[in-house]
C-alpha cells in the first residue's frame, strides 16, 4: 500500500514552518489562537497547581470522566454516550474501519477535507460523492444523496458547517437525511467541528437526533487544535464498545494534561466561542466588501457557517500559481487543487483577529496590478 501525498498539509507546512512565513495566514481553517497561559488565566492558583502536578501517564481509553462529563453537558447527552479520541481525524478513521466490509460503500460530500476520502479509500471502501455545487450556492442536494445509497451503503457523512465551502444544513434538511439513513440501516455521521459558528440561520446539533453519530473537536470552533482532542457522541452501546477497542489499537489515549486543559476550555467555552464568532463575523463583513470590489476576477458564495470560504478564479485557471504569488507578498491561501477543485482556493477568515484588512489589501493590490492582462496571464 502506498499512502498518497497529503497535498494540503504539504502546502501549509512549507510556509508555516519556513524561515520567513507569510505575515497573514488566510489558509488555515481554525479560529484565533489561544496560549496555555491564557487557558491558565481562567483558573485559580490551586487549580493551576493541580494541573501542573498531573502524572505524565496514559489516560482512560474512553476519555477521562471529567472530560466526558463536560462534553456531555455541552452536547446535551449522557457522559456514557461520549468517546474521546485524538481529534475528529481518529474518529473518522475508526468509523471507516467499522464500515469496511467487502463491497461496502460510503457517501461523502465533495469537496471535503482531503484526508477524509483518503482514509476511507485506504481501508477499501468505495466512495460515492454528492456534490456541493457553486451554481447551487453549495447547497446539499437531498435527491442526489438518495440516489447514491444502496444495500451496500454503510455510512453517510454530512459536514455542517462545511469545510471548505462554509455551507450549512438546516434543521429540516438534517432530519430528512438522518431519517433516510436510519430507515435503511446506514450509519448517519454528522461532522460538527464548526458548530456553533453560524452567519445567519443556526442549525441544532444532530446530537438531538436518536440515530445520529456526531463528531466534535477542539480544533475548529473552539480554536484549540494543539490539544488534539475530539469526540464521538453515540447512543449505540455496541458501537461505543467498538470505538474503545479500536482506540486501543490506534492511539491508546490522550495525554492527561491535555484532557485537563480541555475541561478548562469547556468550562469557559462561552468566552472562547464568543471570540471565535466575533473575529469570524468581523472578517466576513470585510470579505463582503472585498469580493464586491473584485467580482470581475473572483467569484464566491458567502459562507453560512464556519470560518472558511471557497472562492474561485473566474478565469478558470488553476489557483496554485495565484496562491503562490500571493504568499510571496505575505498572505497565505490554500490552492483548490488540494481539494480536487483547482480553480478554487480556500480562504480562512477566523484565525486573524488583527491584520485581516491589511492582508485583503495586499490581495487587492495584486489583483489591481494585473487587472489589465487578466488573472489567466497574471499567474
Amino acid at each position: 500500500m502506498r499512502i498518497p501525498e497529503f497535498a494540503l498539509d504539504q502546502w501549509l507546512n512549507q510556509y508555516h514552518f519556513s524561515a520567513n512565513p507569510p505575515q497573514f495566514d488566510f489558509a488555515s481553517s481554525t479560529g484565533p489562537h489561544w496560549t496555555l497561559a491564557e487557558m491558565f488565566s481562567f483558573l485559580g492558583d490551586d487549580e493551576r497547581k493541580r494541573i501542573l502536578e498531573t502524572d505524565v501517564v496514559y489516560s482512560s481509553a474512553r476519555g477521562s470522566a471529567n472530560l466526558r462529563q463536560a462534553i456531555a453537558e455541552m452536547q446535551g447527552v449522557s457522559p456514557d454516550e461520549i468517546q474521546v479520541l485524538t481529534g475528529a481525524s481518529e474518529a473518522l478513521l475508526i468509523l471507516f474501519f467499522l464500515a469496511a466490509e467487502p463491497g461496502a460503500n460510503v457517501i461523502l460530500p465533495f469537496p471535503l477535507f482531503p484526508s477524509t476520502a483518503v482514509s476511507a479509500s485506504l481501508v477499501g471502501l468505495e466512495i460515492r460523492y454528492y456534490h456541493l455545487r457553486r451554481e447551487n450556492n453549495f447547497r446539499v442536494d437531498l435527491d442526489e444523496i438518495k440516489k447514491l445509497a444502496d444495500s451496500k451503503t454503510r455510512l453517510l457523512l454530512v459536514n455542517s458547517p462545511h469545510n471548505p465551502t462554509g455551507t450549512t444544513l438546516s434543521d429540516s434538511e438534517l432530519l430528512v437525511i438522518h431519517d433516510f439513513a436510519a430507515d435503511r440501516g446506514i450509519t448517519f455521521v454528522s461532522d460538527e467541528v464548526y458548530h456553533p459558528i453560524y452567519h445567519g440561520q443556526e442549525t441544532s446539533s444532530a446530537a438531538i437526533l436518536p440515530r445520529a453519530t456526531v463528531l466534535g473537536s477542539f480544533s475548529k470552533a473552539l480554536s484549540l487544535s494543539g490539544l488534539r482532542i475530539g469526540w464521538i457522541v453515540e447512543r449505540d452501546r455496541e458501537r461505543l464498545d467498538q470505538y474503545e477497542q479500536a482506540r486501543g489499537y490506534f492511539t491508546i489515549s490522550n495525554a492527561p494534561v491535555a484532557e485537563k486543559v480541555a475541561v478548562v476550555a469547556l468550562q469557559n467555552r462561552k468566552t472562547i466561542l464568543e471570540q471565535s464568532k466575533q473575529v469570524a463575523s468581523a472578517n466576513l463583513k470585510l470579505l463582503d466588501e472585498f469580493f464586491g470590489k473584485h467580482e470581475n476576477e473572483l467569484g464566491w458564495v458567502r459562507p453560512r457557517g464556519g470560518m472558511t470560504a471557497f472562492p474561485w478564479l473566474r478565469s478558470g485557471e488553476n489557483s496554485r500559481e495565484f496562491c503562490r504569488a500571493i504568499a510571496e507578498r505575505g498572505v497565505l491561501l490554500a490552492p483548490g487543487d488540494c481539494f480536487g477543485m483547482p480553480e478554487h482556493f480556500r480562504l480562512g477568515f477566523g484565525v486573524s483577529p488583527e491584520g485581516f484588512t491589511t492582508g485583503l489589501e495586499t490581495i487587492s493590490t495584486y489583483l489591481n496590478d494585473h487587472h489589465a492582462s487578466g488573472i489567466a496571464t497574471a499567474v
